[in-house]
Formats: structure tokens, C-alpha cells, sequence
């Protein structure tokens, strides 16, 4: 009898959660951990139809896709976490040209992705030079200029002069994954590292009218109270996007013996971002489980399908760094039967513009712009 009055008062305390967040008041961070501590089937159903419901009100049955193009493996960092940890002798290296990257952009904006995300490692190259990045810049103008679609930037922590640049080439985002916002974890994450300091990259750009996407990392020793922590510190960065990615480990690294966590764990947690961030964008990615994993995250209330990438070009993926990509899965044609099965259909490219511009039209008036509006880009688009 006991056990039954507890689970009675276990789902009535659910009911009135779910009901607030359906009214879309504001959680207390004692009702979502009490979301991330559910376990039965049934009751992360019902967690699972309110992040569903909530993101089918703001964004109807529209899933946004985004193109993916690793454009450098090389890194300075040493990360216990990564594949392309600098000490790691098993890592393939590459850096693309110039041309390889704009065909790959060219190639993925053709297959109907909504937006080119130029990722890369905290690349020597561009990181320990002198004006070394002017190249990078230059490169998000060019791919701006060639397939006129939306650009993230994702080149680890950089200078705030160079985030203005980046903003006045043309890019509409800058992500950078805090991973975990528990200080001493992720200082085992991020080997000699500014918790700091890659927090505020993310700050700065909020000022360079650039979009900025957080994201954390689950399964590497983060407790529910980390991730909560996260959570309220993605409230208070006001990230447009957020993400959660499962700990996947890597030859060649100090966790590549640690087991990955059970894909229920990252689920829940993009239950509760939707829950907390109902209109934010939260990406499902295909760089952990592939297109397998894609259905659960989406109906977990994701509504951002990631790291499509274009097949037999050499590119790679991060946590899975070849799954799926030369068999032509992630690409657009091998996603969208999935979201055809759930109901669901990818927007067009119009309709994630508008979104863009609506949320860069809010930064300018929260923060003004650091754009100079004067770089007529003469100076870097030959080059």
C-alpha cells in the first residue's frame, strides 16, 4: 500500500510539471531534476509527448537540417575526451583546401541542408599564427557567397576581434561546447583549459550579433546536478541553441575504456532543454548513433537534425568519426524518409532564414552590434 501511495503521489507531482510546462510557466530547478530522475516507460512517455507538443507549437511538424563539414582534424588541445586530441598517434589528419571546402558546402546546400557548419579543432595553424585566421574568415565569406545559406563557425576559442570578423564575413553562428559547466570536471575534460575564458568567447559573440550554440557532453562522469547545472547555465547564456551529445569513447584516448552511457540519459535531457527552452533550436545528431538513434531524438523533441555530411570526400565525423558517411546515410535523401515516418517534414530554406533573422534582429536590440559595417571584405576575399 505504501509503495502505491508513493507512486500515486510520484505521478500526480509529474501531471502538475508537465501541465505548468504546457502552460509554458517556468520550471523551478527541483521540478526539472525530478524530470531527469524519471524512469518508468510510462512516465518518459508522457515526458517525451510534452517536449513533442511544446516544440510542435513553435515550430509546427518543421525540422531544420544542417550540413556538416569537418574542415581540419589537426588540434593544439588535449582533450581526455577526443579523437583528435593532439597526442593521439591514431588519429587521421587532414586539413581541406580551400576548393575541397567550398565543393563540399556547394554539394550539401544542393541536397537541401539549411545551413553550412564549419567545424574544425583548435587548429595550429590558424590558432598559433600570427593573423592566421584570415584565411578561416575569408573562407566563411566564400562559402556565404557560394551556396547563400546560413554559416556556423565552430573554431574552438578565439580572440573577440576575430568573432567581429567572423560576424562581418557573412557567419550567423558560433558554437562552442562548454561540455560540462561542474568547473573541476570539466578541468579533466579540457586539459590546461580556461573555464573561463571559453565561456566568455560565447559571451562576446552574443555582442557580434552572432547566434551562439552551447552544448554539454553526458556519460563522462557528469552527475544529475551537473547536468543542471548546465541547464541553468544555458538559461543564462540565452543560447539559441542548445544540444546534449552521449560520451562516445575513442581509440587512442585516456577514456577510450569507459563505457558510453545508456541513450535514455541523453533523451531525458533533450526532453527537459525542450521543456526549459521551448523555443530553442536542439539538435538531434547523427555523429553518435547514426541514422539509427535519429527517431528516438527527434521524438525526444529535437528538432534540428545535424551532421549531415556529403559522402566520399574524405570528411569525418567527431564522436563517430566515419559511421555512416561514405554509405550515403547522413546526407539529406537518407533522412528525410525518417522524418516522413514520424509525421514530420523538413523546412524549407525560407522559413530557416526568417528564423535566423528573427532571433539576430533580437540580439541587435539586447546588445547592439559590433559589426563596423566598413569591411567591404576587399582585403581577404581574393585571398
Amino acid at each position: 500500500m505504501a509503495l502505491a501511495a508513493l507512486r500515486n503521489q510520484s505521478e500526480h507531482r509529474l501531471e502538475g510539471i508537465l501541465e505548468k510546462a504546457g502552460l509554458l510557466q517556468e520550471l523551478t530547478d527541483r521540478e526539472a531534476a525530478f524530470l531527469l530522475g524519471l524512469q518508468s516507460r510510462d512516465d518518459l512517455d508522457k515526458l517525451f509527448r510534452t517536449a513533442r507538443s511544446l516544440r510542435e507549437r513553435f515550430f509546427g511538424n518543421k525540422i531544420f537540417l544542417y550540413g556538416f563539414i569537418y574542415l581540419s582534424t589537426w588540434c593544439r588541445n588535449n582533450c581526455t575526451f577526443c579523437y583528435y586530441r593532439k597526442s593521439n598517434s591514431k588519429s587521421v589528419r587532414y586539413r581541406k583546401t580551400a576548393e575541397e571546402v567550398l565543393d563540399a558546402a556547394a554539394r550539401l546546400a544542393a541536397s537541401g541542408v539549411h545551413l553550412i557548419d564549419l567545424t574544425l579543432g583548435e587548429d595550429p595553424y590558424f590558432h598559433n599564427r600570427k593573423e592566421g585566421f584570415q584565411p578561416l574568415i575569408a573562407l566563411v565569406h566564400q562559402v556565404k557567397k557560394r551556396t547563400g545559406l546560413p554559416v556556423m563557425i565552430s573554431p574552438g576559442v578565439v580572440p573577440g576581434r576575430i568573432l567581429q570578423d567572423f560576424a562581418t564575413a557573412g557567419a550567423d553562428w558560433y558554437a562552442c561546447y562548454q561540455e560540462t559547466h561542474n568547473e573541476r570536471l570539466f578541468a579533466e575534460l579540457r586539459l590546461e583549459q580556461s573555464y573561463q575564458q571559453r565561456l566568455a568567447s560565447k559571451e562576446e559573440a552574443l555582442r557580434c550579433g552572432l547566434l551562439v550554440e552551447e552544448g554539454i557532453l553526458t556519460g563522462i562522469g557528469d552527475t544529475e546536478s551537473d547536468i543542471m547545472l548546465s541547464l541553468q547555465g544555458m538559461r543564462q547564456l540565452q543560447a539559441q541553441q542548445v544540444r546534449v551529445m552521449s560520451f562516445v569513447p575513442q581509440q587512442g584516448t585516456p577514456l577510450a575504456d569507459r563505457e558510453t552511457p545508456a541513450r535514455i540519459r541523453e533523451l531525458k535531457i533533450i526532453a527537459v532543454m525542450r521543456i526549459l527552452f521551448p523555443d530553442r533550436l536542439i539538435p538531434a545528431s547523427l555523429d553518435v548513433d547514426g541514422v539509427a538513434g535519429l527517431r528516438d531524438r527527434i521524438n525526444a523533441g529535437a528538432n534540428v537534425v545535424t551532421s549531415i555530411i556529403p559522402p566520399l570526400m574524405g570528411l569525418a565525423g567527431v564522436a563517430q568519426c566515419r559511421r555512416d558517411i561514405d554509405e550515403g546515410n547522413r546526407t539529406v535523401a537518407g533522412v528525410l524518409p525518417f522524418l516522413e515516418e514520424m509525421g514530420l517534414t523538413a523546412a524549407t530554406a525560407e522559413e530557416y532564414l526568417s528564423w535566423v533573422e528573427k532571433e539576430k534582429a533580437k540580439l541587435i536590440r539586447l546588445h547592439g552590434t559590433c559589426l563596423s559595417g566598413s569591411n567591404p571584405f576587399s582585403e581577404i576575399s581574393h585571398q
